[in-house]
């Protein structure tokens, strides 16, 4: 990060050429694909955070970590995204040494409370579903209790850089702050491991266990039901393609980001293009849109709400339910 004579509060990475990594055409190319993914997911998490408040049908604690997933990801949006935006259009991050350490806390804290809710939702579809703690109901404190815990963890482990272990740098291009993964001083590599062991991978880990218990369950529940027209494989079928989306969804967004910071700290040698180092960053960026659409969305309850709000109060002929969702079938919530 080297301040600009021209721009005190300015900062920029230089190559070694004393260039700067991109041409202004491509940080403009960049700022436009930035806007195109922030200015929806701005839009619909907004739309279920004021949908929620709104109906009281939509308050009912299966869906409590869905909204908090869209107040999360609307966090990112704007911290992240809109500055993003803003700073690819100029060329440079604009808010100097403070600014950076403010918006890469910000960003880690919402991306990560957001990632831990991912979980938490796997977690809470396998409780309802397969019942491992028998007939004990899912209640509203079990779900504030679940959302307490994403926020609490993410906050342990994005306030480290505050106080000296790690720190918050510029990444890619230079124009977003997030961890320093491309420092090796070894102090700051063990808080990088940690970081992802405890922020990536427990979260992965937790998806796929919680997953594969869900769909073990209704499998078992297929073999035994005798179902004239199959109805009960075809809502396994639903589950699956579900589960399958939200896990590859879930790796799109945030693998790349997992796999390169690793591979720095593995082979602190390895050279990284700024501009490579910038696809993981936008990508992990870009679950603020994938969210909303796949866990809340295809949500007929949701749904329902939503999209008159969004229309202004029309409500276009939909197909009789052509996607009867899984998460209406995984969360089972009351009709509207």
């Amino acid at each position: 990060m080297q301040p600009s004579a021209f721009y005190p509060n300015a900062s920029f990475y230089l190559g070694s050429n004393g260039e700067p990594p991109l041409s202004r055409t491509g940080f403009i190319i960049l700022s436009i694909i930035m806007a195109f993914f922030t200015g929806p997911a701005i839009i619909l998490n907004a739309t279920v955070i004021i949908v929620s408040l709104m109906h009281k049908q939509l308050r009912q604690p299966l869906n409590y970590a869905l909204v908090n997933m869209a107040v999360a990801d609307l966090g990112t949006a704007m911290t992240g995204g809109v500055l993003a935006v803003v700073n690819n259009a100029q060329g440079y991050f604009s808010l100097g040494r403070t600014g950076c350490v403010m918006e890469g806390f910000a960003v880690s804290l919402f991306g990560i409370t957001s990632l831990c809710t991912v979980a938490l939702i796997a977690v809470e579809r396998m409780f309802v579903v397969c019942k491992p703690l028998g007939q004990i109901t899912f209640q509203k404190q079990h779900a504030l209790g679940g959302i307490a815990l994403s926020w609490l963890w993410s906050l342990t482990w994005n306030l480290p850089p505050l106080f000296g272990w790690g720190r918050y740098e510029l990444e890619g291009v230079g124009t977003s702050c997030a961890p320093d993964w491309q420092n090796r001083d070894p102090y700051n590599v063990s808080y990088i491991l940690a970081y992802f062991a405890v922020c990536f991978a427990v979260p992965f880990a937790i998806i796929l266990a919680s997953y594969s218990k869900l769909m073990w369950t209704l499998h078992q529940v297929t073999k035994m039901a005798c179902v004239e027209g199959g109805a009960v494989a075809k809502s396994e079928m639903k589950v699956a393609f579900m589960v399958v989306l939200m896990v590859l969804t879930f790796l799109i967004s945030w693998l790349p980001y997992a796999g390169l910071a690793m591979l720095v700290v593995y082979n602190p040698d390895v050279e990284i293009h700024p501009l490579v180092g910038t696809v993981p960053v936008y990508l992990a960026k870009s679950s603020t849109v994938y969210n909303p659409l796949i866990y809340i969305y295809l949500n007929k309850q949701f749904r329902k709400y939503a999209v008159p709000f969004l229309l202004c109060g029309r409500t276009p002929l939909l197909d009789d339910e052509v996607s009867e969702t899984t998460v209406e079938t995984a969360n089972k919530v009351l009709p509207a």
